[in-house]
């Protein structure tokens, strides 16, 4: 995925223009981010737990490189915000309104 890990700027009514509204837009997007978010931080330490050891000394210094290593490439990689902003704009991001689904709820009943 060839993202862009700096700050650019986004045009709004493009967000807007998906749901209807910006704040409903930005809801989704965050709730993806944290999504996101929390698979990476549960992918991390899944893989930093192999190096998890007790013992406290030089030795461990050393062995520690391919721990830093792992880290270095997480810290590396796009923010959860600007994958979520991506995958919303290209599309890629499934959502549904729960209130619209309720009026359509309503809507049959009657």
């Amino acid at each position: 995925m060839a993202l862009q890990s700096s700050i650019i700027t986004r045009d709004t009514n493009e967000m807007a223009a998906k749901t209807g509204n910006i704040y409903r837009s930005v809801a989704t997007i965050s709730k993806r981010a944290n999504q996101i978010s929390s698979n990476l931080k549960e992918e991390l330490n899944s893989k930093l737990a192999e190096f998890a050891s007790t013992v406290d000394n030089l030795e461990e210094i050393f062995e520690n490189r391919e721990q830093i290593e792992i880290s270095r490439f997480y810290e590396r990689m796009p923010k959860p915000t600007t994958t979520a902003i991506e995958e919303f704009l290209n599309d890629k991001l499934m959502y549904r309104d729960k209130t619209e689904e309720v009026d359509k709820g309503e809507a049959e009943s009657l």
